[in-house]
């Protein structure tokens, strides 16, 4: 690796920035097994053809007043819908029903193809909320690091011209933690991109950063204080570009890349409390 390449592993390597990060993992998957057998749920509903293709809704406690599409992250290559089923737990009981859908994962597919498949969800639960209680004129998304990256390209897609019956504004607003929106940077990461398989014209294409957004819906971010400098990064270019949409800037302090997932789930949070705010719950 030369000094260019190192210089880019320092900027997006969570996982050496953060050297307890599998315990984040433990703790999370024994929550979410624990979230699917006690909440009311949904699993592996189909919203297309791919294996992977796959949904879990968790139905609000009592009336639900807001539907939520919370993308989970792992650079477009690892983790699973199911590593995030905690993050339901608090929802359910504020109202929220939430969803979580899979997706293929890079390198079997590219992030423009990922991408593809977030639109399919995010127009299938949009014209099915109501099967789950859900009201389907009050759809939000979120997403954490690369599924932050992916709730932001669902604010940017013009529905519309995905499928003619789409009104322009099927996504009322987003949230999106430590996410990453200039690809082009993770294109120079050597321990991600032979995954990724970007080139410079992929990298600027599937980069939100460079969009423009098509309606008024208001985008909120959220980063931690103790992230590493690319994200930090990413999180300011998007408040600059997207600054005609821009929401809440909630600067969550002494949170690592992992640890604020645990924040959001926290009812007592800023990031938590704004998150219900977002939705016009708060």
């Amino acid at each position: 690796m030369d000094d260019h390449g190192a210089i880019f592993e320092r900027r997006y390597n969570n996982r050496a920035a953060v050297p307890d990060f599998a315990q984040y993992f433990d703790r999370w998957n024994k929550q979410s097994r624990q979230a699917r057998e006690e909440l009311d749920c949904d699993l592996d509903i189909a919203y297309g053809d791919h294996p992977m293709e796959k949904m879990d809704i968790f139905r609000a406690e009592g009336r639900s007043r807001a539907l939520l599409l919370f993308i989970h992250g792992g650079y477009w290559r690892s983790l699973d819908k199911r590593d995030n089923s905690f993050l339901a737990t608090e929802l359910v009981r504020h109202g929220v029903t939430v969803a979580m859908p899979n997706y293929a994962l890079c390198p079997s597919v590219s992030i423009d193809e990922i991408v593809r498949q977030m639109l399919k969800a995010t127009a299938w639960l949009y014209r099915t909320a109501s099967r789950y209680g859900a009201p389907g004129n009050s759809l939000y998304v979120a997403g954490h690091s690369a599924g932050g990256h992916l709730a932001t390209m669902m604010l940017a897609a013009q529905w519309p011209r995905y499928m003619a019956d789409l009104p322009e504004r099927v996504i009322e607003g987003g949230l999106t933690i430590s996410g990453v929106y200039d690809l082009t940077e993770i294109q120079r990461v050597p321990s991600l991109n032979g995954d990724l398989m970007l080139d410079a014209e992929s990298a600027l294409r599937m980069s939100p950063a460079f969009m423009v957004p098509p309606t008024n819906a208001p985008l909120h971010t959220a980063v931690g204080s103790a992230e590493i400098d690319g994200f930090r990064y990413q999180h300011k270019l998007l408040r600059e570009r997207w600054r005609s949409v821009i929401g809440a800037d909630i600067v969550c302090p002494g949170d690592n890349h992992f640890s604020i997932l645990e924040t959001f789930a926290d009812p007592t949070s800023a990031l938590f409390r704004k998150t219900l705010s977002m939705m016009e719950l708060g």
